[in-house]
């Protein structure tokens, strides 16, 4: 029985030049950085995309937020402690202040057309919603990206950031962590997003994932537009539960 809907938001719920966006914030994030430390802006964007690479390491063991790695990984490289209070509200200033000016331009940021309804629909089938986006980024910088989407009101009961989530998609361990803080199974869910190598679980725990894009990926149980989701998701549940009945 499915009792509630995930949702992804870069390119899901929110349209987004994301590459520009991470580009961008890249950039911002280690010219902070800099200031703080006196190391070369060059030298720390480096680092932050090591960073990346060893939250997404599929071969960790650990049992560390994402952030704890991001934070023991570049000091390690650089020496900067970006866990340290000092630097913490330097970064949090610019997060909460100035990146949210960084959504025109280049990076595009505009809400998905129909990305709300689909959420909203959700609600009206009387389904329970949280987003779990990709926890790579800070619990502020991802209320940015939901302003921006203007989804910043809606009732997702969780949304994932690097500091609640201990892996990254399409980890597995990340889809159950998330669907655990819900109290549900992952067969109780249905996954919503754009991406076909991201958003669908590795390796499978039974959450089904409707994909919202330009590809057909075989294992979705939906593929079309978001603009078309919110009148499909009656039946797209119906037929879910029917399943699951037998």
């Amino acid at each position: 029985m499915i009792k509630a809907v995930l949702f992804d938001m870069d390119d899901t719920l929110l349209d987004i030049n994301l590459t520009a966006f991470m580009a961008l914030y890249a950039a911002d994030m280690s010219r902070i950085l800099s200031e703080i430390s006196g190391e070369s802006p060059l030298v720390l964007a480096a680092a932050l995309g090591r960073c990346y690479l060893a939250m997404a390491d599929p071969k960790r063991t650990d049992g560390l937020t994402n952030f704890q790695v991001y934070a023991r990984e570049f000091r390690r490289i650089t020496g900067v402690p970006v866990d340290e209070p000092h630097t913490r509200v330097a970064l949090r200033f610019y997060e909460r202040e100035l990146l949210p000016r960084r959504g025109s331009g280049i990076v595009a940021a505009r809400p998905m057309p129909g990305g709300r309804e689909a959420v909203e629909m959700v609600c009206k089938l009387g389904l329970r919603t949280a987003l779990a986006t990709n926890p790579s980024f800070s619990g502020p910088c991802i209320h940015t990206r939901m302003k921006w989407a203007n989804i910043s009101d809606l009732p997702f009961e969780r949304v994932s950031h690097m500091c609640n989530s201990t892996r990254l998609k399409p980890s597995a361990r990340y889809y159950a962590e998330f669907t655990s803080a819900l109290g549900l199974h992952p067969d109780e869910c249905l996954m919503v997003g754009n991406d076909a190598r991201r958003d669908f679980p590795r390796p499978d725990i039974g959450m089904r994932t409707i994909y919202v894009g330009h590809a057909r990926p075989s294992k979705a149980i939906w593929s079309g537009r978001m603009s078309e989701l919110a009148s499909e998701l009656p039946a797209i549940v119906d037929r879910c539960n029917v399943e699951d009945a037998r």
